[in-house]
Parts: C-alpha cells; sequence; structure tokens
C-alpha cells in the first residue's frame, strides 16, 4: 500500500495551546507560563515525531440503502457515508500517524511534570492534526490536476457515523500493520496521535459545509474557526 513520508509540519505554538484547551490570546495575558511550557514542548516534541500517511484507493461499485460497495469486496455504511460518497467515483481510505516515541515520552514526563507532559501530549495533537490537514490537501489537488474534487474527509465520531461502525471499515481497508497502527477491541487506535479517515474523489462534488459542522462538539467546541479540515483528540 503506498504511504506519503515526506512532510513540513510547520506546527505553531498556537496550535498547541488551543490543543491543550485554552485560548491562546487569553493565556498569554493571565499565564504566560504556560505559553512557556508550549513553546518548550514544540521545540524538544518536533525532534520526537515519525509522520506516516497510509492510504489506498478504492473504486465504488454500488450503493445499497446507506451501504457503499467497493472494488476488492470492501464497504462503507453509515447516514454521513451515503450522504457524502454516493456521488463520487472512488473512495481514499486513509491513516495519518505520528508514531508512538513523543506519546511515549509525554507519558513518562508527565509522572515527575504533569503541566509539561500534558504540552508534549499537545504537541502531538497538533502534530496530528497538521499532517491529516496536509494530506487532504494533497488528496485535494491530485484530483485537481484530473479535473476532478474531492468531499470533505469523513472520520469515525462525527455525526452519523459512529467510532464503532467507522473504525473496523477503515482498518479492513487498510494494512494498518505496514504503518505499525493497530485497532484495540474498544476501539481505540494505536499509537493514539493518529487519525483515519475517507475521502471521496469525484466530478462536480458539492462541499456540503465543513467537518465542524458534523462533529458531535459542534455545540461547545470554541476553536471551530480554527480548524481548517479535520481534528484530533
Amino acid at each position: 500500500m503506498p504511504f506519503l513520508e515526506e512532510f513540513d509540519l510547520q506546527i505553531e505554538v498556537d496550535h498547541v495551546l488551543r490543543s491543550q484547551g485554552v485560548d491562546p490570546n487569553v493565556i498569554r495575558g493571565r499565564n504566560p507560563r504556560i505559553v512557556e511550557f508550549a513553546e518548550r514542548a514544540l521545540e524538544e516534541g518536533v525532534k520526537l515525531l515519525a509522520p506516516k500517511v497510509q492510504y489506498q484507493e478504492f473504486s465504488i461499485d454500488a450503493l445499497r440503502h446507506e451501504k457503499l460497495m467497493l472494488s476488492g469486496g470492501k464497504f462503507l455504511s453509515g447516514v454521513l457515508i451515503s450522504q457524502f460518497l454516493a456521488p463520487a467515483q472512488k473512495v481514499i481510505g486513509v491513516l495519518c500517524t505520528v508514531g508512538d516515541e513523543l506519546e511515549n515520552q509525554a507519558i513518562e514526563v508527565v509522572k515527575e511534570d504533569p503541566v509539561y507532559g500534558l504540552a508534549l501530549d499537545a504537541v502531538g495533537s497538533a502534530a496530528t492534526e497538521t499532517l491529516a490537514n496536509i494530506s487532504c490537501n494533497y488528496f485535494e489537488g491530485q484530483a485537481k490536476n484530473k479535473a476532478l474534487q474531492t468531499t470533505i474527509p469523513l472520520s469515525p465520531g462525527m455525526v452519523g457515523w459512529t467510532v464503532e461502525a467507522g473504525q473496523p471499515q477503515i482498518f479492513d481497508l487498510l494494512d494498518s500493520s505496514q504503518a505499525g497502527i493497530s485497532l484495540t477491541p474498544s476501539f481505540l487506535m494505536l499509537p493514539r496521535k493518529t487519525l483515519s479517515m475517507v475521502i471521496g474523489v469525484g466530478p462536480d462534488l458539492e462541499q456540503e459545509g465543513r467537518v465542524c459542522d458534523y462533529c458531535v462538539m459542534q455545540e461547545t467546541c470554541k476553536y471551530q474557526d480554527h480548524y481548517a479540515k479535520v481534528s484530533v483528540s
């Protein structure tokens, strides 16, 4: 299966702070020490990142109710799947990860220095989000070169596609062991800083809103305007 492995993530301190659940503008005035921890974590954490994107394309054979039949006997199903992918010609299954070295380091550090450990963990979250955005832009660019369009990326856990239904479907599309990624019986991806998604490709695909419009946290999230296409917890 193909991989993307050369990335310039360009993570900013504000990305790290938002991944910690704080407003960068507010925290700079109230607690500049948090910003200092984030800056230190970013400087040290990027050295531990191992970004990798695994993907595979599938042609769409048929839509049966809310079940999308794909080439190779694969399928995707769900309300969100049928809503966005029914008009597409093909689907790209994608797994994005930054590896587990930073994650393991953050787990150890948090035992002795919780504030800094949480900042390191936030670097991993920010890096995964940035990696996913880069991947989406790559596939969008590839589609445009063929006069095609892409849908918004669809990830398990969005409204209309539960984690319990979506994660096994994506992992059935991809041999995740090649990327060092696994799915636990409770549907947790390991390494934890991993994001799964599918993207539809075809002519005349209309973008129906943003990913945030289909997020289960859309009523409470304060940072919707800051997220481009995807996010990771």
